[in-house]
């Protein structure tokens, strides 16, 4: 009987550190980084697809108060509330000591640089898709925002999600860099789906999660329950939005629906992101949401 004890306590240490390996935070090699010299207008662009001061931006921030990313937004899920930290230039309370690198682990790994998981409240599922040279050019422009001293307020989560050591085991589960639309795609389309799967991370709120918190890939943009428990975020498929590319390109830049109305709650956010993009960048994305499956399967 004493040999089986044994025995099953290897077996559980020998899975414990197998586990422990599977999971541990990820990182990216510095070699990766190598001749890429950064592009402050590209890491500009990058900066408004991406939506950073949407929730980095102090609450109520408004015209170039956007810049200061001195955090305090409050994300209400059934997880828990997240809030979202300083990412000014400030070294000691935002990320102004942070190396390309560091910023490259966080985006694409979701891994701090302390080694740490980060919840996927960051939405590194989608930036995990993002373009090494794009990182770089980000991490320049960072740099040019302005430092705010506002340490980064805790996130509240209860137990067990506060957790940090499980989320390795999230990530093996959801953290999947290929694209969801996988097919042969136009040039536009292919630009358009950069925009909406890695940078703009639209399905962070377009697409239903599963109970552990992960996208349904199957219901691809095809709407979602609010996570704060209020109303529901509308579909993206053609077969629920039945704009032209033309009104959903407007939509982007002006706020204006075909029936002239004007966007409202948290659509407000991204049409200011979206409004300083390139025409040809909202045209891409309308083209790419004209493409996407509305039914259960995608591609």
């Amino acid at each position: 009987m004493r040999r089986w004890f044994v025995a099953l306590a290897i077996v559980a240490a020998l899975a414990g550190g197998a586990g422990l390996i599977l999971t541990r935070p990820s990182v990216t090699a510095p070699t990766e980084l190598n001749g890429l010299v950064p592009d402050l207008a590209q890491g500009e662009v990058v900066f408004y697809a991406a939506g950073c001061a949407a929730c980095h931006s102090a609450p109520g921030a408004e015209k170039e108060d956007r810049l200061v990313l001195s955090g305090g937004r409050r994300f209400e899920t059934p997880f828990g509330t997240f809030v979202a930290p300083n990412i000014s230039s400030d070294p000691e309370h935002g990320i102004g000591n942070w190396s390309s690198v560091d910023l490259a682990n966080a985006l694409i790994h979701g891994t701090s640089p302390s080694r740490q998981h980060y919840y996927p409240a960051f939405p590194y599922a989608s930036y995990s898709r993002i373009k090494m040279q794009d990182v770089v050019s980000l991490h320049a422009f960072l740099k040019t925002l302005p430092a705010n001293s506002a340490p980064s307020a805790p996130h509240e989560i209860g137990f067990p999600f506060n957790i940090r050591l499980a989320l390795g085991g999230w990530k093996l589960l959801f953290l999947d860099p290929d694209w969801v639309v996988d097919r042969e795609l136009t040039a536009e389309q292919e630009r358009g789906r950069y925009l909406v799967e890695a940078l703009g991370h639209c399905g962070e709120c377009h697409t239903r999660r599963n109970a552990l918190g992960g996208m349904v890939l199957s219901e691809w943009l095809q709407g979602a329950p609010n996570p704060n428990g209020r109303g529901r975020i509308p579909g993206l498929t053609p077969d629920q939005l039945k704009w032209s590319e033309a009104d959903i390109a407007e939509y982007l830049k002006s706020g204006f629906t075909p029936d002239y109305d004007s966007a409202g709650g948290e659509m407000v956010e991204v049409i200011e992101n979206t409004s300083r993009l390139s025409d040809a960048d909202r045209l891409a994305i309308a083209k790419y949401l004209k493409i996407i499956p509305g039914a259960s399967a995608v591609d």
